[in-house]
């Protein structure tokens, strides 16, 4: 089970849009994002800058990163 601040839903405020886009990718842990290319992110619809201003900070206190390719 993951724990509730791994949980991306739970952690950030993020509009709707892009809570369902990354959902519909199963990218709900930051572990998960962190196996995806940043831009793979970016290109998934719903997805906008104003969720990397949330997303980046996050990964980068988890001590992780985006996959490089």
């Amino acid at each position: 089970m993951t724990a509730p601040s791994d949980r991306i839903a739970d952690t950030l405020k993020l509009s709707r849009p892009a809570h369902r886009a990354l959902a519909a990718a199963n990218i709900v842990t930051f572990a998960d994002a962190a196996t995806w290319t940043r831009k793979a992110i970016a290109d998934l619809h719903g997805i906008g800058p104003k969720t990397f201003t949330e997303l980046d900070p996050a990964m980068a206190e988890r001590g992780l990163t985006y996959k490089d390719r």
